[in-house]
């Protein structure tokens, strides 16, 4: 267990533990505000983020920020990270024993930031986080309280990309986790909102 951000940049950036290690150019550990009470959490690096060692910043990432500006925050003041911290080949779903192998790191984050709110951004994180039956199709927007954390699944910016009839839906979402941020009075002094991110 690694007891500080240095300590656990430094377990990433050497893990070998699954085969995603061979393939990478960059582990993808997260960034943001380290003691952010808003982490959101996705799958797993994609091809930009291999390349710069960052995460959400290819299409989806930039619709992310969109989409957080719409509710009034920037992504500098929020914790951004994803299940497993290497690219799977072709962007494809991480399999289970990827996702058990880099638990370890996820979780330690959790423990670093000490999130009051996590945003789970698609299937893969809400079945790792939430339930591993999860539809995200029928409980996208659901609130579920864990040991004093409140959790959210919703579409992965990609998705909306893919299918913008999806866009709705995600924004009913936003409007959600923006409602729960202000109920706990968290981010009181947000930036002037620009409305739905679509």
């Amino acid at each position: 267990m690694q007891t500080s951000w240095k300590e656990l940049c430094s377990a990433v950036q050497g893990c070998t533990r699954c085969p995603l290690s061979a393939g990478r150019k960059h582990t993808v550990i997260g960034e943001g505000d380290l003691h952010s009470p808003l982490m959101l959490v996705g799958e797993g690096p994609g091809e930009q983020e291999d390349l710069t060692g960052r995460p959400f910043v290819g299409a989806a990432g930039q619709l992310l920020d969109k989409m957080l500006a719409a509710i009034g925050l920037d992504r500098s003041r929020v914790y951004i990270c994803n299940v497993v911290k290497c690219r799977p080949p072709q962007n494809r779903v991480p399999q289970p024993e990827e996702m058990e192998q880099c638990m370890d790191y996820l979780r330690q984050q959790f423990v670093l930031v000490r999130p009051k709110v996590i945003l789970c951004l698609g299937s893969t994180p809400s079945k790792a986080l939430i339930d591993p039956q999860i539809r995200i199709t029928r409980q996208r927007g659901q609130w579920v309280l864990r040991r004093g954390v409140w959790f959210l699944p919703t579409y992965h910016p990609a998705a909306l990309i893919y299918d913008s009839s999806k866009k709705r839906d995600s924004w009913e979402d936003l409007k959600k986790l923006r409602a729960k941020l202000d109920e706990l009075s968290l981010y009181p002094d947000r930036e002037g909102e620009s409305g739905n991110a679509k």
